[in-house]
């Protein structure tokens, strides 16, 4: 069905249209004004109901009242509300998108160019609001990063949640300070040069305030996520969800002029459909995109390891343009921690960094022994800029027993490791708010839900999910103020001296440096050449393009470690030690040395990071 989009949608010279679909009521009207005022809606086919109101503009408040046959009446938030200002028990409101935008200048950058920084509106700064990140923006920008990646907005139940419990996916969360403070972040962000990309989730629904079962089948039982019944994307009735996921991404660039999205974990999205959910949207998007003149970048966070995600329609892909690659953090954690259990024991450390350089996974057709069966296949053909890397992120963080932060786990020097080797990577790096600066203060689960047997249940199920590691003691409880409280970021450390002061330091310094080398980045360049030093956790990541080089020598070792490399006719120069002693660290190695058969020597501090840059003109 074509038409006006769902929601209700004010225009100036026509009032307000709304437009919902109810297959499973017999009558629709709109409740306005506490109920003083009920209009119905006209049906339309297949259980659209549609109805024009010239009189009613911004601001105003209503609900839908649902007849059926077997039930009383009821009334319900609107399914594509763009705003709740009480919340999703609340009224929906109409939203005024005639926002006074000053970015018609601003495109995102491509990919490989980009530093994300991924941040949770409520914890990031004291006040928790779209505005209070308005006054944090110069100091991203001070720290180098090209991009926020805000997790989800989506209108939640209560003030607290990492925003996975989202109801209502168009409305902007109200204490965050609703749509307007969105669209002023934006605008604000655009004019510091930074792109925003939002983290959506279309493979489930959040439980309280779920209404979204009276209006007909947008849950399907065929499909059962780990989280509840998944989004009906491929059975009767699913044209119409589709329409209404995919209406969402283009409404946030549309309405909001955001760069990107984040999809969470699409592979709890199960579509059967000849044209999958994943390529729809995405190809959606790209359209609005195209259409405002901007890039849309679609990234997916997902477990598969499938290069399907990535390749175009015509290849038999879903055509998005990137992916998270957890195994990168993994490798890290595990060299730098040495824990095994979970789904750590399917990583040995740095090799898994040298595998995901030639396959782009580090599972690509390998066993897994956590998963117990054999899990991705080879991307080779797919460039180092589809993959988003991290050492620390939202989930890695939030989802241990304690929320502890890589910093809390290993020290200032496994801390600069982490750091050197996400940011001198060929892969697009993602920073998790704080972790520039070391940031103590644990992440952890949170939540603000009103019912008790749903808090309970969420208590248990973080319990169960912990089983399978070493963690003991007994997990935050997440409805707990405290829980939350405890999650804010400090940003005063990066000013503070000593190991918080050194440590932002380094990372703007790498930033700079990533930039200033564009072989680090360049995704045509030739692939880069990773080694392992046998049963060591050292790795040597090396690349070359004619007369330039860049080596990158990692070791997670206890103790320093000569590496002897062949020269090939370049001169060496060091760009980074992290063991410098600018960066609080033991003192910098001496410089490398090249003998008479063209082998480059370099002594490398234990648990430190040297980068080189070779050319023939050094």
């Amino acid at each position: 069905m074509t038409g006006p989009r769902f929601g209700a949608t004010w225009q100036p010279e026509h009032g307000t249209t709304f437009h919902v679909w109810a297959p499973a009521a017999e009558r629709v009207e709109v409740v306005l004004d506490d109920g003083a005022r009920v209009v119905p809606l006209a049906p339309a086919s297949r259980g659209h109901h549609l109805g024009r109101l010239p009189d009613v503009g911004p601001g105003a408040r209503y609900r839908y009242r649902l007849h059926r046959a077997d039930a009383e009446p009821v009334d319900r938030a609107d399914p594509a509300s763009r705003w709740q200002p009480e919340g999703p028990q609340g009224p929906s409101a109409v939203d005024d998108t005639s926002f006074d935008w000053t970015d018609a200048a601003f495109t995102a950058p491509p990919l490989h160019q980009q530093v994300l920084y991924e941040l949770h509106v409520g914890t990031c700064t004291p006040s928790g609001t779209f505005d209070g990140l308005v006054d944090l923006l110069p100091t991203l920008v001070e720290l180098g990063v090209t991009t926020l990646e805000l997790l989800p907005v989506w209108q939640f139940p209560g003030a607290r949640n990492w925003g996975y419990d989202g109801v209502l996916p168009s409305a902007v969360q109200h204490s965050y300070g609703g749509p307007a403070g969105l669209r002023r972040l934006v605008d604000a962000a655009h004019a510091h040069g930074l792109a925003v990309i939002l983290d959506v989730v279309y493979n489930h629904i959040g439980p309280e305030g779920n209404h979204l079962g009276d209006f007909g089948p947008y849950f399907t039982d065929g499909h059962v996520t780990p989280w509840g019944p998944g989004l009906n994307t491929d059975g009767p009735g699913s044209d119409a969800v589709r329409r209404w996921i995919v209406e969402n991404g283009v409404g946030w660039v549309r309405d909001f002029h955001l760069d990107g999205f984040r999809l969470d974990a699409v592979h709890g999205i199960v579509d059967q459909s000849a044209t999958h959910l994943l390529e729809e949207f995405t190809a959606a998007v790209h359209r609005e995109g195209e259409r405002l003149g901007k890039p849309i970048h679609v990234i997916a966070e997902s477990d598969l390891s499938a290069p399907r995600l990535l390749r175009s329609p015509e290849a038999g892909g879903y055509g998005l343009d990137a992916q998270w690659s957890d195994e990168f953090h993994h490798a890290v954690h595990v060299a730098l921690t040495g824990e095994r259990d979970g789904y750590y024991r399917d990583h040995v450390g740095l090799g898994d960094i040298a595998r995901m350089t030639r396959d782009r996974y580090a599972y690509a057709g390998r066993y897994s022994a956590y998963r117990d069966r054999v899990v991705g296949r080879p991307a080779r053909d797919l460039p180092y800029d589809r993959f988003v890397v991290c050492v620390q992120n939202h989930d890695q963080v939030g989802n241990r027993m304690l929320g502890e932060r890589l910093s809390v786990l290993t020290d200032l020097e496994g801390c600069k490791l982490a750091a050197a080797t996400l940011l001198t990577a060929p892969f697009v790096p993602m920073l998790f708010m704080g972790e520039e600066h070391g940031e103590t203060a644990p992440f952890q689960f949170f939540v603000s839900h009103a019912d008790p047997a749903l808090h309970a249940a969420v208590r248990t199920g973080r319990r169960e999910e912990f089983a399978a590691f070493a963690w003991r003691g007994e997990p935050p409880d997440p409805n707990d103020p405290a829980t939350f409280e405890r999650s804010r970021v400090d940003h005063d450390l990066k000013r503070a001296s000593g190991p918080h002061g050194a440590l932002y330091a380094l990372y703007r310094h790498l930033i700079d440096l990533r930039r200033a080398r564009p072989l680090l980045t360049d995704p045509t360049a030739p692939d880069v050449v990773a080694t392992q030093l046998p049963g060591r956790q050292i790795l040597l990541l090396s690349r070359r393009d004619g007369d330039t080089a860049h080596l990158t020598v990692v070791n997670a070792e206890p103790t320093p470690v000569e590496v002897r490399v062949a020269a090939d006719g370049l001169r060496w120069s060091v760009a980074l030690d992290t063991a410098d002693s600018r960066w609080h660290g033991p003192g910098a190695a001496a410089a490398p040395t090249t003998d008479p058969q063209d082998l480059l020597h370099l002594e490398v501090a234990a648990r430190s990071v040297v980068l080189l840059d070779g050319g023939t003109d050094r």
